[in-house]
């Protein structure tokens, strides 16, 4: 199986590394993972991406403020093998974020967030704790460091479920929004900075064909 490790720019959006059964890519933020509704949204990352490799299919997604690594598939029975990885809670996913305010917790110790999401209907896309109504949802956080004369805390992020924005919503309900969060961050934190500062930053797999663990890293925020 040919194989390619590289950092090369297509269309914008940096490839990581490419074989005959995935892609992995770098995502910018502001960015589509999959086309929208309507003409004004048809430019998105995969429609970029299968312009160089036809055979390129969706897997998962990202919100499109938010920055990161993502994989495709080339091929049905690919895209079938790394779904079910997803589906069965096989890959590991790590983000960075930034968030407002100081973050308790010893740096490197983990703490876990437990707290059901669920739909905010009338304010879609919105999401919101519920404990009623809610799915179950639980994110574990890792205190990187905190940056007292920003008065913001950097966040190492590994979510355990998979809800909509489930990141976003667990730190603006412990009372520390990510920074540039236009959904969930009062203004002054969305202020903070031009993009939403959460990125997904380690991918861990099985490759679909071979079997062999991937592993993928790369850090951004700083």
């Amino acid at each position: 199986m040919r194989a390619e490790a590289t950092t090369t720019a297509y269309a914008g959006i940096q490839v990581l590394f490419v074989d005959d059964a995935i892609v992995v890519l770098d995502k910018p933020s502001s960015l589509l993972s999959v086309p929208g509704r309507g003409p004004d949204k048809q430019d998105c990352l995969s429609a970029r991406v299968q312009q160089q490799f036809a055979d390129a299919l969706v897997v998962h997604r990202l919100d499109m403020a938010t920055s990161g690594l993502i994989v495709m598939a080339r091929g049905a029975a690919a895209q079938r093998t790394l779904s079910d990885a997803f589906a069965n809670r096989m890959v590991a996913k790590r983000y960075e974020a930034v968030v407002h305010g100081q973050v308790l917790g010893e740096p490197d110790g983990w703490q876990t967030i437990d707290l059901p999401i669920a739909v905010d209907w009338p304010n879609r896309p919105r999401r919101i704790i519920d404990q009623v109504k809610g799915k179950a949802s639980m994110t574990r956080l890792q205190v990187s460091h905190y940056d007292a004369q920003r008065q913001v805390t950097h966040v190492t992020l590994e979510p355990l479920t998979g809800r909509t924005h489930q990141l976003r919503v667990h730190l603006q309900a412990i009372g520390h929004p990510i920074l540039g969060d236009s959904l969930y961050a009062p203004p002054d934190v969305v202020a903070m900075s031009e993009r939403l500062l959460l990125h997904a930053s380690n991918l861990t797999f099985a490759h679909p064909v071979t079997g062999r663990t991937m592993r993928f890293s790369c850090q951004r925020l700083k």
